[in-house]
């Protein structure tokens, strides 16, 4: 019997589940209030403070280091990758904490699987971290030699919706053309055809459907007019595409069950959240082309998929291009779980970054 514990950092929560083999054990999500986080510069910042929960969730479940086999995150943001298992080691950690390929709090959860596995027997991975990369040639292209399009979004929870629909229909996830829909702080949308995620956004900076912090695309001409306008730094730039833009941008808030319930009353929050949801349906019509119309299924996931209204915006508009089937939460833990199991068993090769 194999010992996991998997952790998934988000910018205001820590969520820690404990496996043994497949089998959850224990979890909780660790909520972090925002006078708490505020305390902090930088992600890595907030490492021993994260650590310090982690290691009070193993105490308080009776939890021992010494015997767990492998302690895995979410991934971070390197270089592209292809799909899998992944050591974490010195090289991967410091791609991460560059920001060349964008930042998350994610990417300093391998760091804490690294340090937490140090003195023992467990090794530190991830599984199929943001910067997964599948992107057929054509996906790559921008519309500037300068600028290429690539793979950033919502990796692990596209691939665990996507697989389990495929394990609970009993269908092979490689055999199946999928548009699937992370709904959550940020919001992605890629298709899946044959296994493999050949197009979708960087939803970190600045790319599809705006969501309850980020902008989306925008614009580019308006854009570029404001960041040499003299107003403002890189940084604050930055902020508003990812952090302040969307919801939050529009409305002062990013809770999405109190713009819903505004929204019945308020004309402006009715506005803001409809055009999200339009946003979202354009995005999901436009990876339908890509796979030539010919889809299996719309695969709705994230926290925002709890909504009925919304789920039920979304499916008036696209549900003729294929059935749509929702699986609210994330399924991420689950998902590293079983990455990490078939790892330790052989199944599927544990790759070494390089």
């Amino acid at each position: 019997m194999y010992k996991i514990l998997a952790i998934n950092l988000g910018s205001t929560s820590t969520k820690v589940a404990y496996y043994e083999d497949d089998a959850c054990i224990k979890k909780d999500t660790i909520n972090h209030p925002a006078q708490e986080i505020k305390q902090f510069n930088s992600i890595w910042e907030q490492d021993e403070y994260r650590t310090n929960l982690i290691y009070k969730f193993m105490k308080d479940n009776n939890i021992y280091k010494e015997s767990l086999d492998a302690i895995v995150s979410r991934g971070g943001h390197t270089k592209p990758l292809v799909s899998g298992v992944y050591r974490v080691n010195d090289e991967m950690m410091a791609q991460q904490a560059s920001g060349k390929w964008g930042q998350h709090v994610a990417d300093l959860g391998s760091r804490l699987a690294y340090m937490m596995c140090q003195n023992s027997k467990a090794i530190p991975l991830i599984v199929d971290p943001p910067v997964t990369d599948e992107f057929e040639p054509l996906a790559r292209v921008s519309g500037h030699p300068l600028i290429e399009r690539r793979s950033s979004f919502h990796a692990l929870s596209h691939k665990a919706t996507a697989k389990r629909y495929a394990r609970e229909n009993g269908l092979n996830y490689e055999d199946l053309n999928l548009v699937v829909v992370h709904l959550g702080g940020g919001i992605s949308v890629a298709p899946h055809k044959k296994g493999k995620m050949i197009d979708g956004e960087n939803g970190l900076e600045g790319d599809g459907p705006f969501s309850t912090n980020r902008t989306g695309a925008l614009p580019v001409g308006d854009l570029v007019r404001l960041c040499f306008s003299g107003k403002y730094t890189y940084e604050e730039v930055h902020k508003m595409i990812h952090g302040e833009g969307g919801l939050v941008a529009y409305l002062g808030t990013q809770d999405v069950k109190e713009v819903e319930e505004k929204s019945k009353t308020d004309e402006k929050y009715a506005l803001y959240l409809d055009a999200m949801i339009y946003q979202i349906c354009k995005q999901i019509g436009a990876m339908a082309t890509v796979l030539c119309g010919k889809v299996d299924a719309i695969l709705l996931t994230g926290g925002i998929a709890y909504s009925e209204s919304i789920v039920q915006k979304i499916k008036d508009r696209v549900e003729y291009i294929a059935p749509v089937v929702v699986y609210p939460g994330e399924n991420e833990m689950e998902s590293l779980a079983r990455g990490t199991l078939e790892g330790l068993q052989g199944i599927t090769e544990i790759r070494e970054f390089k």
